[in-house]
């Protein structure tokens, strides 16, 4: 059994680790308002991405991936949502200056922002077409591939948020605030391009 789950281990580690806009709102958010602060956005992301991860087993992914016509509805509000967040990121100075969001997102945010991922939705039905065979029946896969990937996403954006907080006490000067949000805003803009490829 553990040699079995192994591939799926390193998918959900290497999907959930590598860099895309939950990593950059994670970090962004670690060096606006420190570690503690941005646990609920923490949460809420891996809390959606373990949601998603279950519904996509549950076969429920299969039928967006069907019609085409909702995945575009998905994309663009999701899309949209990720760009309003960039350009909030964008305009902000340092957390003490009054400009920018005054508050971290919020746990409700972040699952949504994971419902409205199609990168999310593809991961996640990718995941359950492949690793089907872990688990007798579609509820078992859910609950599978649900732990392994909320607990792979609280890891990982741990990380993410710790390596923000980290930054934060790098930074010195209201220009160097500005520099980071604007490559936080721009890296978050640019993970939307591979969704609509």
């Amino acid at each position: 059994m553990t040699a079995s789950i192994l591939p799926l281990v390193l998918f959900v580690a290497v999907a959930t680790g590598t860099p895309g806009g939950a990593t950059t709102l994670a970090t962004a958010s670690g060096a606006r308002f420190g570690f503690t602060r941005s646990i609920p956005l923490v949460l809420g992301i891996a809390i959606g991405l373990a949601s998603l991860a279950g519904v996509a087993a549950l076969g429920l992914g299969s039928l967006l991936l069907a019609m085409p016509a909702l995945q575009n509805v998905v994309k663009a509000i999701g899309s949209a949502y990720l760009l309003w967040l960039a350009w909030r990121i964008a305009r902000s100075g340092p957390p003490n200056a009054g400009d920018g969001p005054a508050r971290p997102v919020t746990l409700v945010n972040g699952i949504l922002l994971l419902w409205l991922n199609p990168k999310g939705w593809a991961m996640t039905v990718g995941a359950a077409a492949s690793f089907a065979l872990l688990a007798d029946g579609p509820h078992r896969l859910a609950i599978l591939l649900g732990t392994a990937f909320g607990l792979a996403a609280c890891v990982s954006l741990a990380l993410w948020c710790a390596l923000g907080a980290l930054l934060a006490r790098l930074l010195r000067t209201p220009r160097h605030w500005r520099m980071l949000n604007f490559a936080m805003a721009v890296l978050l803009a640019l993970s939307i391009i591979p969704t609509w490829r």
